[in-house]
């Protein structure tokens, strides 16, 4: 039966051969942005080509887009819905634009955020209804959903104390019982999608996380061997 994070798309054994497609999701302030590039680095020297890029963002189209959605100044409220269709073209342009054409010549995507975040985020958090939310992200990306998503995991209010300095409209406009649907959210779907996501306790050091994300990258490995470390 179809939860409202269930993935539609074809199986592994349908696909034809290209590049996988990894994600990396998580709370505010749970180290996304600061495991990229360690990640990508694991990958770079296994001798893979590997793209790494964000949402939203990574496109002219999707960085005009980023502006809007994560400035603080000036102050303009959104609802769920605005906030949910603009993520939803910034995604649809980056699908098209970069992280498509990149598997398709065998590259490896590491993407920071993805539709994930939109269904936790506008869905779980600004209480959009799950259905809505999944037709959308299945329009938005042309049925492209994660061979693998990594989840780094810690409690909200460590999380936004991390991003003290760092705040954008999310964090500045929307209250901790929103985090806390989030998070619990994201939770909810690694719960449902063992085989896709992988939970990393994110509050551990870095060099830890970076290992158990490294050592998540093993699930793919039979389809990917280069993967398996």
């Amino acid at each position: 039966m179809r939860t409202p994070y269930t993935r539609a798309v074809d199986t592994p054994s349908s696909l034809p051969a290209r590049g996988p497609f990894i994600t990396l999701e998580g709370p505010d302030g749970s180290g996304k942005s600061s495991l990229l590039p360690g990640l990508a680095a694991v990958l770079r020297a296994r001798g893979l080509d590997v793209v790494t890029t964000r949402e939203p963002g990574s496109t002219p189209l999707g960085e005009r887009i980023r502006s809007i959605l994560l400035d603080t100044e000036p102050r303009i409220d959104h609802t769920g819905r605005a906030d949910a269709l603009l993520f939803a073209a910034a995604r649809t342009q980056h699908v098209d634009e970069v992280i498509r054409p990149a598997i398709a010549r065998g590259a490896t995507v590491l993407c920071d955020r993805y539709a994930d975040s939109s269904m936790a985020y506008q869905g779980a958090g600004s209480q959009i209804p799950m259905a809505e939310m999944r037709a959308l992200q299945q329009f938005a990306t042309g049925g492209l959903w994660p061979d693998l998503t990594i989840l780094l995991d810690l409690p909200v209010e460590v999380g936004l104390a991390r991003k003290s300095d760092e705040v954008t409209r999310f964090e500045a406009h929307h209250d901790l019982a929103y985090h806390e649907r989030v998070r619990a959210a994201f939770l909810s779907f690694a719960a449902h999608e063992p085989a896709r996501y992988a939970t990393v306790d994110a509050t551990r050091n870095p060099d830890s996380v970076l290992d158990a994300a490294a050592a998540a990258l093993g699930r793919l490995a039979d389809r990917w061997p280069a993967l398996r470390g």
